[in-house]
């Protein structure tokens, strides 16, 4: 097995999949990158038995097929340390591996490839195409609100639910919730949900690009795979049942708040400096015309600001987290955003003001 590529080709796709591998693996495999050659394409592989990533870099010539595994940190040190604009030389004899770039060569260990653990595929029930940069706004406007290391497993990632000619995710940690939904053509009559892992939300959303190249998402009974030209991304689906959202999202709040995002934006940040470390509370106080946003903390420090927005009705406070305020206020990017409640126990749903993808709710907390 002998080929030669450029580094800076080979550079992206490799810390990619890379990306995937574990430091931190029982089997010696997973900590390798699976190298393949057919024709003229160089396929590289990363797994850790949830997520799978391969990367295709197209070789100039066909070298003849092969495939063996390598130690995927050390094969990318190499190549970020060799110089711009090189050719790497890849070579294979006696179960080693040269790797050579001008006066340089490095020899590395080698694993044999069928030892290396391919991703279950599954039955394929559901596949799609739409534009990456749908897929991308969804994943960048929800991503936030995935719970960390809740005990609920399934709040450590993403519904993922195709409905009628329409894609909609869903992310909750019990306390806020983030929805967005596309239109796509999905060609299905009927909704289905997958749960993806955290872990396979964040490799995936660093494959994709803005624009209108295509991605084709394939839907399976116990997992998801998105193609493109240069990436087959799978992963293993959340064993789980998401909790039925819709019933969190608040109906009926007759208190309408229209404001200056990024003024709201500044006013949460400049008040959260004195808000309780740990509890991250703040009180809004509603009045016509105007939010007065206060935060208070254990050594009786306290923050107060005004921002001048569009309200008419009864004066209303009400607690939240000041971060989770922030995070919203971060990935929406229109000009205004409306805020609609409904009494001081209820939650906040915040939306663009007008034809919104995306909606946001955020429980009140008691202070």
């Amino acid at each position: 097995m002998k080929f030669t590529v450029a580094r800076d080709a080979l550079i992206k796709p490799l810390q990619l999949v890379a990306g995937v591998v574990e430091r931190r693996q029982t089997l010696p495999i997973l900590a390798n990158v699976l190298l393949v050659i057919e024709g003229e394409t160089l396929s590289l592989t990363g797994t850790d038995l949830e997520v799978e990533i391969v990367g295709r870099v197209a070789l100039g010539s066909a070298p003849g097929d092969g495939e063996i595994t390598v130690p995927a940190k050390k094969f990318l040190d190499i190549c970020r340390a060799l110089p711009d604009d090189s050719d790497i030389n890849f070579s294979l004899s006696d179960q080693k591996v040269t790797v050579k770039s001008g006066r340089t060569r490095f020899t590395l260990s080698t694993l044999p490839a069928n030892e290396f653990p391919a991703v279950e595929r599954g039955a394929n029930e559901l596949s799609f195409s739409c534009a990456q940069s749908e897929v991308k706004r969804l994943i960048d406007r929800t991503a936030f609100a995935m719970a960390q290391q809740d005990v609920r497993y399934y709040l450590n990632g993403m519904l993922w639910e195709v409905r009628p000619n329409a894609l909609r995710v869903v992310a909750t940690d019990g306390h806020r919730l983030a929805m967005c939904t596309r239109t796509v053509d999905s060609n299905v009559e009927e909704v289905k949900q997958a749960i993806l892992p955290r872990k396979g939300v964040i490799e995936l959303s660093r494959l994709l690009i803005d624009g209108d190249v295509p991605i084709e998402l394939t839907l399976g009974s116990n997992h998801i795979r998105a193609t493109t030209v240069d990436y087959t991304f799978t992963s293993k689906l959340v064993d789980g049942k998401f909790p039925d959202y819709e019933r969190v999202l608040p109906k009926g709040g007759d208190k309408i708040v229209i404001g200056n995002r990024s003024d709201l934006k500044q006013s949460f940040a400049r008040t959260a400096i004195l808000s309780n470390e740990k509890y991250r509370g703040v009180r809004l106080l509603l009045e016509d015309g105007q939010l007065t946003i206060i935060a208070n903390n254990p050594e009786q420090e306290e923050a107060q600001d005004q921002v001048a927005v569009e309200y008419s009705g009864n004066s209303l406070e009400v607690g939240f987290n000041v971060s989770y305020l922030q995070d919203v206020t971060s990935v929406l990017t229109t000009e205004n955003i409306k805020i609609t409640l409904s009494d001081s126990n209820s939650s906040a749903l915040i939306e663009e003001p007008e034809n919104s993808d995306s909606a946001y709710v955020v429980m009140p907390m008691r202070l």
